[in-house]
């Protein structure tokens, strides 16, 4: 194991290396917040497919794939088909919104604070979850590196990653996250993927030795994939964890261009983590639990040192996601809540700015590693985080990007009815049912269209002006307030 403690060892240096380089480029809210907007196609594309690639996709993929086959991949598959559609479709309009937060949007497209409240509380619960989701990933890698208890592995975890988010910011967490890419590329599909496949047996021996169902896309089943498509790849439409990713593109083109490419990488992602599942159950059919899958492929199969590469890779997929998370949330809090709750902000500098972020990410940071303690299923805590969200928001994001009939009152009805039933429905049916994603948006939808047709339309001067920031053709003096 000396090999693997090693390469794990420069690894963590590594990344808190790049934080504290990260330090030196976050000088501006801008810089901390969004990377100065000014990324290439390359730390885009990137960047995006790290974040959205955590422990969930690595760990859970494995897990679903273990035991469903290939059908196991419509967890990530539905992640980059929503990675896909919000780049095709939206990632232009929205690098050109140049704002902070999704909450922020709805406050140009609807007039006012009220929508703008509740999405921020729903996105911060969101964003604190899926923080807490990759974070207690860790425990899997570090229960195989050190033998230690959970709790242990998910302070090491992430305090590394609280640590290099506090120091940069988005700018730390940008670069970071290209490395993390590029490590999680070459151990999870150029290492992992061969070696698990080869020694089941080549697909011809695990052919002869899995259920058919194994390799049937559908195995998982209708309603499974559904709900898949509608939690994670609607879910990837409207997460501020993503936008901020979208809000860091230098360019539309750039966040087009690049955005698709991630989509693509998911897609490929997706399969590779439920072929790896499959070989585990050929050569380890009986475990006592599927979310072990993972840990015990690559303990039992690889050498030292590559075993070492690949635990990196693992790491490097939670700690994009966690890292990602973690500034979401402190971005949400800082811009939407903690500056309604204290009314108009006293002036501040830009160092201000920064010191209060960075406070808000440490103590965020602290939380979610105490949650992720005492949560034990990352794929269901992924569920939790998806149904408030996509419940809640999803309706009164899209339509206003869609519908200019859609109102302010509809928007402030459909977060609150489709959040509580999303939530209500998990509590009646449980956590991993598909009833609180169709009964979340059902009710968010309908409310959403009536109450908008019953109430006076938004009026034209803030559809003007939504316009005119959709187009770019945003005032300087528009521009120069945001970046205050």
């Amino acid at each position: 194991m000396v090999a693997d403690y090693v390469v794990i060892a420069l690894y963590i240096a590594g990344m808190l290396g790049i934080g504290w380089y990260g330090l030196r480029l976050a000088r501006t809210k801008s810089d901390y917040l969004v990377a100065g907007r000014r990324l290439g196609w390359f730390m885009y594309s990137g960047t995006m497919s790290a974040v959205v690639l955590g422990g969930a996709s690595t760990v859970g993929g494995v897990k679903l794939g273990y035991t469903w086959g290939i059908s196991g991949a419509w967890l990530v598959v539905s992640i980059g088909l929503g990675i896909l559609v919000l780049h095709a479709l939206f990632a232009r309009r929205l690098v050109k919104l140049k704002v902070y937060t999704v909450s922020e949007m709805l406050d140009l497209r609807y007039g006012g604070k009220s929508a703008s409240t509740i999405s921020g509380i729903v996105m911060w619960a969101y964003t604190l979850m899926l923080t807490v989701t990759s974070t207690l990933a860790f425990a899997t890698v570090f229960k195989v590196l050190l033998d230690i208890p959970e709790w242990t592995g998910i302070a090491i975890g992430g305090g590394i990653v609280v640590l290099y988010s506090v120091l940069g910011g988005m700018w730390s967490i940008t670069l970071t996250d290209i490395a993390q890419f590029v490590i999680k590329t070459i151990g999870i599909l150029l290492v992992l993927l061969p070696v698990s496949v080869s020694a089941a047996g080549g697909f011809g021996g695990m052919a002869e030795r899995l259920d058919a169902s194994f390799f049937d896309f559908t195995s998982i089943g209708t309603g499974s994939i559904i709900t898949y498509v509608l939690t994670y790849g609607f879910g990837l439409l409207i997460g501020q964890d993503i936008w901020q990713r979208v809000f860091t593109a230098r360019t539309p083109r750039v966040a087009t261009s690049g955005g698709i490419g991630s989509g693509v990488y998911c897609l490929v992602y997706g399969l590779a983590g439920a072929l790896i599942g499959a070989a585990a159950k050929v050569l380890y059919p009986a475990l006592a639990s599927a979310q072990d899958a993972f840990a015990t492929i690559v303990e039992d199969l690889l050498p030292a040192g590559v075993r070492g590469l690949v635990l990196a890779a693992a790491l490097s997929a939670m700690m994009s996601t966690a890292s990602g998370a973690l500034i979401a949330c402190s971005t949400v809090s800082t811009t939407d809540l903690m500056a309604k709750l204290r009314g108009t902000a006293a002036p501040s500098g830009e160092d201000a700015e920064v010191s209060k972020n960075r406070l808000t990410t440490l103590v965020l940071g602290l939380v979610a590693i105490g949650i992720a303690m005492v949560v034990t299923d990352v794929v269901a805590a992924l569920t939790i985080a998806y149904n408030i969200l996509v419940g809640g928001l999803l309706v009164a994001i899209l339509g206003g990007l869609a519908w200019k009939r859609g109102t302010r009152q509809g928007a402030v009805a459909s977060m609150a009815v489709g959040a509580l039933a999303a939530i209500v429905l998990m509590v009646v049916d449980g956590m991993e049912a598909n009833s609180p994603i169709y009964w979340g948006l059902g009710s968010s939808l309908l409310v959403y269209v009536v109450v908008s047709l019953v109430t006076p339309p938004t009026p034209a001067a803030v559809l003007g002006h939504w316009s005119d920031r959709l187009s770019g053709r945003a005032t300087v003096e528009t521009e120069k307030e945001l970046t205050q």
